[in-house]
């Protein structure tokens, strides 16, 4: 009997080695490089051959601003995207079993999501710790196919491979050694397994990739650079974990604890949040909210700050001043750059979803913020990725965020 075998990866992308608005970033970087990175060809330009030099989008790489101060990003139209497109590079590996170029990759772990796999994988074969960033898609194609330049046949006797794929960047050392026990170890790839990497222009990637589906894949990311991706943060929306029943608590609803179910997801989701590095974490001061975020706060070594506009009480008496809160802080991560994380409950999702649902890119979109609870169970997130534009800021991605609990 044929089964799915699950797989995650991604496209992580830099600006070009020879951009000047990240010298500096990547001197920083090209010091803490791992030590056993593969080789690169011996062929490659000189722009490709450091495999190490992740001159990404910095975490503090602010996009230029237009004269009234509202940050002007990449996107807008076909040429601007174009324009971008010609000063990144993404990454791509060999693999010396099949003897392709293909995206960094690999297969689910037991008890692992796709969205660890991804980080992980890709941790693992470029030797570089990354975020992700928006969504792309997912291919699929029969296993037996694994190594084949063509894979839209319909072998209906093979296993089928399913991929799914995130954009990614690199993260600096110091947020990959402060997020290392929320996520989890990362090991290099062995050398029989990726042998060398290379830096190309999403153009010479195309030419590049051994395999039709990484370039369906690579569509996927311009497609997502011409909405301005490049920009994104993610914006993570937490819901506490579950809490002990209404009913049955003979406290004050603001020390209404979550249950040891609760504490399981909300520990399980660490590992999920961690995918996305939040440096900035902020949270309800209700205690069932702060105790959802207080292990990922502990394990990274981040303070919660606390929204007293966010509690169920304050949001009834003043819906307004909950969503210019929210706001604040969507506002305050594009102008800092820091990926943020907010706990709250869920009247007051449900009260932000109509705002936030203003924000999206489109109205399909939008109509993906459902305020009922199956929507978004007690333990898990959403991650919004946002960009700044002329008009404020925009929600282009949606991502469910569901831990895996046992």
């Amino acid at each position: 009997m044929r089964h799915v075998i699950e797989a995650a990866g991604g496209l992580l992308y830099r600006r070009k080695a020879d951009d000047g608005r990240n010298a500096q970033w990547n001197s920083h970087l090209d010091s803490q490089s791992p030590s056993n990175t593969p080789n690169t060809p011996s062929n490659a330009s000189a722009t490709h051959t450091n495999p190490t030099a992740t001159n990404t989008f910095a975490p503090h790489d602010v996009t230029p601003t237009s004269p009234s101060g509202t940050a002007s990003p990449s996107h807008g139209c076909t040429e601007a995207a174009d324009n971008v497109l010609n000063h990144i590079e993404l990454c791509i590996v060999h693999r010396p079993k099949y003897d392709d170029w293909s995206w960094p990759k690999g297969k689910l772990d037991p008890n692992e999501s796709a969205r660890h796999a991804a980080v992980r994988e890709i941790g693992e074969e470029t030797g570089l710790p990354v975020a992700l960033g928006p969504y792309l898609g997912d291919v699929e194609y029969p296993q037996a196919e694994e190594g084949s330049k063509q894979r839209h046949t319909k072998d209906l006797s093979s296993d089928t491979k399913r991929v799914q794929f995130w954009m990614a960047t690199a993260i600096s050392p110091i947020d990959n050694l402060k997020r290392t026990q929320a996520f989890g170890p990362v090991h290099r790839a062995d050398v029989g397994e990726i042998d060398e990497l290379v830096w190309l222009t999403p153009a010479e990637a195309r030419r590049k990739l051994t395999h039709s589906t990484d370039r369906d894949i690579l569509a996927l990311f311009v497609d997502r650079v011409e909405e301005g991706a490049l920009d994104a943060l993610p914006f993570l929306l937490v819901r506490h974990g579950k809490a002990e029943a209404r009913k049955l608590w003979k406290g004050t609803d603001a020390n209404r604890p979550i249950t040891p179910r609760g504490a399981a997801a909300a520990f399980a989701l660490n590992y999920e949040l961690a995918c996305f590095n939040p440096v900035r974490l902020t949270t309800s001061p209700w205690i069932r909210c702060m105790e959802t975020l207080q292990t990922f706060s502990w394990q990274t070594g981040r303070p919660m700050i606390t929204l007293d506009q966010l509690t169920e009480d304050s949001f009834a008496q003043n819906p307004d001043a909950a969503w210019d809160c929210l706001f604040g802080e969507i506002t305050y991560m594009l102008e800092r750059r820091e990926p943020t994380a907010i706990c709250m409950h869920r009247p007051v999702i449900g009260g932000m979803f109509e705002h936030l649902r203003s924000l999206c890119a489109s109205p399909a979109l939008g109509k993906r913020l459902i305020a009922k609870t199956p929507y978004m169970p007690t333990g898990t997130a959403l991650a919004l990725f946002v960009i700044p534009t002329p008009d404020g800021p925009k929600i282009i991605d949606i991502q469910k965020v569901h831990p895996l609990v046992y």
